[in-house]
């Protein structure tokens, strides 16, 4: 299997910026939040399943799920948003792994936003946390999205502070310098990352 950095962050924090840079190197991206829409897409038994238990106007006119009407039936209701991982979260991992067992690379960055929340740190050889402060978060959300702060604050309390990310992390990118300050210290990690990757394969040839 392929060494597998996980790159995650709170909302707003850059993780599609970062991610992007090292695809622009030529490293492999697994994007859970892009597998995550994948497995309810229309046609897709999860959708169905969702449309079932939720009722249809949980549809989009066009068959896809209306995510924001999603997101405030389960934001209000602990045991919906319970059944919701219930459904999603093996799709989306055995997704993930399929992905991840596929890429011939050295390593591959793994982007997973709810890394921390819902502990999966130890599933990747290495954490990179992208680092921004909480009022940068919203900020940036509210321009992206067109959501009030009130709407973003709700997010940010649901999840892991920045404390907790920081914890878990092996290596951090602080997200509020300039872009070529970014892609440079994204280089270096580059570097760095396929010498542990070669490393761990000599390990692991040794055995």
């Amino acid at each position: 299997m392929t060494y597998i950095v996980a790159l995650t962050g709170g909302i707003g924090s850059g993780k599609t910026t970062i991610s992007n840079v090292f695809s622009s190197l030529g490293v492999p991206i697994v994007d859970a939040d892009i597998i995550a829409r994948d497995v309810v897409a229309p046609g897709t038994p999860a959708l169905q399943a969702i449309s079932e238990h939720f009722g249809s106007d949980i549809l989009l006119l066009d068959g896809n799920l209306n995510r924001a009407q999603l997101r405030q039936k389960v934001f209000t209701s602990p045991e919906e948003k319970q059944w919701l991982n219930a459904l999603l979260h093996p799709l989306i991992q055995a997704e993930t792994q399929r992905q991840l067992k596929q890429i011939t690379a050295p390593y591959a960055i793994w982007v997973v936003p709810l890394l921390i929340e819902n502990d999966l740190a130890n599933r990747a050889d290495r954490i990179l946390v992208v680092d921004v402060s909480p009022e940068e978060q919203i900020s940036r959300t509210m321009a992206r999205d067109g959501v009030s702060r009130q709407q973003v604050e709700n997010i940010l309390a649901a999840q892991a502070n920045r404390h907790a990310r920081l914890e878990k992390a092996d290596d951090v990118i602080l997200n509020q310098h300039s872009e070529q300050d970014i892609a440079s210290r994204v280089v270096e990690l580059h570097q760095q990352y396929l010498k542990q990757a070669k490393s761990v394969r000599q390990e692991n040839h040794n055995e």
